[in-house]
Order: C-alpha cells, then sequence, then structure tokens
C-alpha cells in the first residue's frame, strides 16, 4: 500500500472555526493522510477542545468509508494551558459531529482517567494524546494509555517543540524518541508520531520519507 497525498475538503460549520483557532492547523493534512493510508479499527483522542484534529480524523474514516470508530475524551472545561472556555465549544462540536459524522464518531466528557476503563487493552490504533501539557500530566497519560494501544498501534503527541512555562512535553519526547521508532514534525507547535509497541510492514516506507514528509506538510 502506497502513501497517497490527499487535497481533503472539511465538512461542518464549525470546523473552520476549529482550524483558526488551533495549534493543530498545520498537522490537518497529514492526520488526514495518516487515517486513510491507515485504516484503523479504533481512535482514541485524549484532549479535543475545538475539535480540529479530531474532526481531521473524522473526515478522513467518512471519505475512505471504513469501519474506524473514533472518540473524543475530554471535559470540555479546560485547563491553565488552553484557557477556560464556555459550553458553545462543546455544543458547537457537538452539533457538527451529530450532523456530519453521526455513525463514525463519539464524544465522551469526562476525564482521561475515567475513560480509561471504557477501552479493552490493545484495542486502540492511534491514540491521540493532547491534554495537559505538563511532564507529569502527559507523562501520566502515556503510561496509563500505552496497554489500551494495539500491536502496531500509532501514539500522537502534540506540542513537543513547545519549551516555554510549564510545558512538558518536549522532555517526554526527547526520552520516548530514543526508545522507538517515530516520525516528528517541528511547525505548529511539533507533532509527534510514536510507534510503541512495532509496526506493520507497511509502514517501513512511511519510515524512511520523514525528511519528505517534514517537507510537504510544512509548506
Amino acid at each position: 500500500m502506497e502513501w497517497k497525498y490527499y487535497t481533503p475538503k472539511f465538512e461542518g460549520d464549525y470546523h473552520f472555526d476549529a482550524i483558526k483557532n488551533s495549534a493543530w492547523s498545520g498537522h490537518l493534512k497529514f492526520a488526514y493522510d495518516l487515517v486513510r493510508f491507515m485504516k484503523p479499527k479504533q481512535i482514541v483522542e485524549l484532549g479535543t477542545h475545538h475539535g480540529a484534529s479530531f474532526l481531521s480524523f473524522c473526515q478522513a474514516v467518512k471519505d475512505e468509508n471504513c469501519s474506524t470508530i473514533s472518540f473524543a475524551v475530554d471535559t470540555w472545561k479546560g485547563d491553565r494551558h488552553t484557557g477556560f472556555y464556555e459550553e458553545t465549544i462543546y455544543r458547537n462540536l457537538k452539533s457538527d459531529i451529530e450532523k456530519y459524522y453521526p455513525n463514525l464518531a463519539k464524544m465522551l466528557r469526562m476525564t482521561f482517567d475515567d475513560a480509561l476503563n471504557l477501552f479493552t487493552d490493545e484495542s486502540i490504533d492511534i491514540l491521540h494524546i493532547d491534554g495537559y501539557h505538563t511532564f507529569e500530566a502527559v507523562s501520566h497519560d502515556f503510561k496509563t494509555w500505552l496497554p489500551k494501544v494495539s500491536k502496531n498501534g500509532i501514539i500522537l503527541f502534540h506540542d513537543i517543540a513547545v519549551r516555554y512555562s510549564d510545558f512538558g512535553v518536549y522532555k517526554l519526547w526527547d526520552m520516548l524518541k530514543s526508545q522507538y521508532p517515530t516520525i516528528q514534525f517541528e511547525h505548529s507547535s511539533g507533532l509527534g508520531i510514536l510507534f510503541p509497541k512495532g509496526y506493520h510492514s507497511q509502514f517501513e516506507d512511511v519510515l524512511q520519507r520523514e525528511k519528505e514528509f517534514q517537507t510537504y506538510y510544512q509548506s
């Protein structure tokens, strides 16, 4: 199977506001292409906020017509890093998901720890960790959710390039990338792609194309 570069058209009235307000905006095409390439059975996102990344996953599932189910886990209350936000963010995102991706996505309004028991071990093919960004918080999320990641599954970490205040994702990422196969992007606050339990043979070529991907997706 060959990696393809798509030019996606994102549906949804709210999606454009999500993109405009998101530091994830520079990674939308990569996320879309990744899902269409991998065709995962289950995606779980820890920390959704406006939903830019999550809606990109959903659009890829819809366009690929695969059987993926995606779960967004968030309290939709905010924190010291994102700021605390209004109920309208949750309601608007919920409205778009119900309208455009009703059978493809589910919103779980709860803490990450409370959601853990809803997923069986080795059941998540793509896990996106984008919650509270201190080193302690992201390390906890990685440790507690790693058993839920499938063999050959992928973990995405946002904000690996943010090195101010008490952001600490970069510290965990620097540790992990010395232990596991990875791909990383520095733009849009940075995105790390981790293969913590091996990878399918279809990713052999992908891992060799990191510089190509960095050039293409940063443009």
